[in-house]
């Protein structure tokens, strides 16, 4: 049974402001909603504007006090994780808007999806799921410190990973390129190399965060029914037939969400010091995989995603 619940233990967030990326649908959606009913200005940051904006009119519909007088409410913010000057452009474009940056949920991601390199050479699911990440975090780190340093302030970033880390190959390396765009012969080995770097990047954000008021996390929320789905059952056709029995057998995405939003507001980070913490379903501190926890993994992560990343900028 879950310790701390979003209804009951959720803090207020008036004066905060929120970025979740992939908010439209599931675990996204749910975070959006809460965060926005406990007063944070949120930025809904995704692809494709009729779905976000779909997206928050039916949390406006369905709560229709965050549209209420005095509200901050909930705003789109365009962001394509797969082209990495979008991402830049999406920070620069919150940056034009706003002064301070509360909280970072990079919740983003995809699953099992067959295999594919971007337009920008990289395989899709490690694109999306850390470098377009990556690209749109750093640019907003300068603002997230200053924030850090107010009064009362606590800020935080998030990246949503999974237990499918665990999955990544044994023989892992993050020194080129052409480490992370291998086939592996596995779509799954592809998913839990993608999930390993968010865990990486975490643990490398807090390492260079230590001296500010910044708790860094990554949490695997749970299996799911959300539309990730989607991924494998593009890689596994024959198994679409099998796709709603087993969703009976997965969590709601606001059970989903409780991890997320636990880590993103809960004081116990900042009252017991909890930096680049892995947590599990509900709100539980757990221990990842040993490569989750190698600083040198860490490092080359770091070191060749700010290479990409200035590649593709020029």
């Amino acid at each position: 049974m879950p310790h701390w619940d979003i209804k009951k233990d959720m803090p207020d967030c008036t004066g905060k402001v929120a970025i979740v990326t992939g908010g439209n649908t599931g675990i996204g959606l749910e975070t959006c909603r809460y965060l926005a009913l406990r007063n944070a200005k949120v930025y809904m940051a995704s692809r494709t504007e009729s779905r976000a904006l779909a997206a928050i009119e039916k949390i406006n519909t369905e709560n229709p006090e965050i549209k209420s007088e005095g509200k901050p409410g909930i705003e789109w913010l365009p962001l394509d994780l797969v082209s990495i000057k979008s991402c830049q452009n999406a920070a620069k474009t919150f940056l034009e808007k706003e002064k301070r940056l509360d909280i970072l949920i990079n919740n983003a991601g995809i699953m099992a999806v067959p295999y594919e390199l971007t337009a920008e050479g990289t395989e899709i699911q490690f694109q999306s799921n850390h470098f377009g990440h990556f690209a749109f975090t750093v640019p907003l780190l300068p603002t997230l410190i200053e924030t850090s340093k107010e009064p009362n302030s606590s800020v935080r970033i998030v990246q949503l990973t999974s237990r499918g880390h665990q999955m990544a190959p044994s023989k892992i390396s993050f020194k080129s390129l052409e480490d992370v765009n291998r086939d592996f012969g596995s779509t799954w080995t592809r998913y839990g190399q993608s999930k390993l770097a968010n865990i990486l990047f975490s643990k490398e954000l807090s390492k260079r965060l230590e001296n500010e008021n910044i708790y860094c996390s990554a949490v695997h929320p749970g299996v799911v029914n959300t539309e990730l789905v989607r991924g494998p059952m593009q890689t596994y056709p024959w198994a679409k037939p099998l796709a709603k029995l087993t969703s009976w057998f997965l969590i709601t995405p606001y059970d989903g969400a409780l991890t997320t939003l636990y880590t993103a507001t809960s004081p116990d980070l900042k009252t017991n010091n909890w930096r680049g913490e892995y947590f599990v379903p509900y709100g539980k501190k757990d221990t990842p995989s040993a490569p989750a926890q190698d600083s040198q993994l860490a490092a080359d992560l770091w070191a060749l995603s700010e290479k990409f990343v200035e590649e593709r900028s020029k």
